[in-house]
């Protein structure tokens, strides 16, 4: 079968002719209807032999979903031909994180040496994806797997990211999302169902503001020099309960701080590498600045039954698989709005 293929560090991945997996024991396998391609990836490939704890060759694509292929002895919670998501941090399924399904916090992960399927093992951009236990896969029921993948990944991110500031997004709070690309507008959706605050999204591209428009901002500013400031304006000088850096940049993550209220939340899910020199005075008073990863296998069941409420939906553009570096490439200059995603059998 065909994947793609990181096959180097600081390489361009390849498309290449793969053997078919075949589950053992406990193991599934999915035919693979949709894998986004997430920015992450990007870095993925960019980043020097040593930064990750697992080297290539393997197939990317960590956001995925599709439909039970077969499944390996002792397997019994998912049909063949059920449609299903796959849960993407994969630990070691026994810890006291992984028991509370925070497998993106596995305390053995280190042990471990890898961090799941795209990230270490091979992924989900291929044909078909082994998926080494049931416990990670989540019925869809009548989602679409080839627009629901991205909700693994793009809706949940910030799913938990948001969730861990709800008690602050009462009415009459703010919550500022800056960049609404793949995660940036699941971020303003989910905002918008699950919380009574007013939402400002923050982008360089009008295209982009004006979607987040159309799925619920509020108030759209466009970054730059004065964007603190317009923020602050549409607060009334307050600052945010949440602000919610989904880019991670040097820029946004100095503008998040500057976005931030007293006892407010500033939380980076973007992985451009930026860092933030900080000190007492760097940034209002209890205001925290933490990083969040992914999110739980709980919190993906929430994320889905949301996208069947209809409250969110991945703004999906669909591409055949041997069309895979070509969207990574259009990734790269920003133009894909919304989320690619690769669909092998289309």
């Amino acid at each position: 079968m065909q994947a793609f293929q990181l096959v180097a560090w600081q390489q361009p991945p390849e498309l290449r002719e793969v053997p078919m997996p075949e589950p053992g024991p406990g193991e599934v396998l999915i035919k693979v209807a949709g894998a986004g391609a997430c920015h992450s990836d990007l870095h993925l490939m960019d980043w020097p032999a040593g930064q990750m704890p697992f080297d290539p060759p393997f197939t990317l694509g960590h956001e995925n979903a599709g439909w039970v292929e077969r499944v390996g002895a002792g397997v019994d919670t998912v049909q063949v031909s059920e449609a299903v998501a796959v849960y993407g941090p994969w630990g070691c399924g026994h810890c006291r994180a992984c028991r509370r399904s925070s497998e993106n916090y596995c305390e053995r992960q280190a042990e471990i040496g890898v961090m799941g399927g795209g990230l270490g093992l091979n992924g989900g951009m291929a044909e078909y994806l082994l998926v080494p236990s049931a416990r990670l896969l989540v019925p869809l029921g009548g989602l679409d797997p080839r627009d629901a993948a991205p909700l693994s990944d793009a809706a949940l991110t910030p799913y938990h990211a948001i969730k861990r500031s709800l008690h602050k997004l009462t009415p009459g709070s703010t919550a500022v999302v800056i960049g609404v690309g793949g995660l940036g507008h699941m971020a303003v959706q989910i905002l918008s169902a699950i919380s009574g605050a007013q939402i400002v999204a923050v982008d360089t591209s009008p295209e982009k503001l004006a979607l987040a428009t159309d799925i619920g901002a509020h108030v759209t500013v466009e970054a730059g020099a004065s964007a603190a400031e317009l923020v602050r304006e549409a607060t009334e000088g307050r600052g945010a309960e949440l602000v919610l850096d989904v880019v991670g940049s040097d820029e946004t993550i100095a503008l998040a701080a500057q976005c931030g209220r007293s006892e407010g939340d500033v939380t980076i899910v973007g992985l451009a590498g930026g860092t933030f020199p900080m000190s007492f005075f760097s940034q209002p008073y209890e205001c925290s600045i933490s990083t969040t990863y992914w999110g739980s296998a709980i919190e993906l069941i929430e994320v889905l039954e949301l996208a069947r409420a209809g409250k969110i939906r991945a703004h999906v553009q669909r591409f055949p698989l041997a069309q895979a570096a070509e969207v990574y490439e259009r990734l790269r200059d920003g133009q894909i709005d919304g989320r690619a995603v690769i669909c092998p059998h289309e």
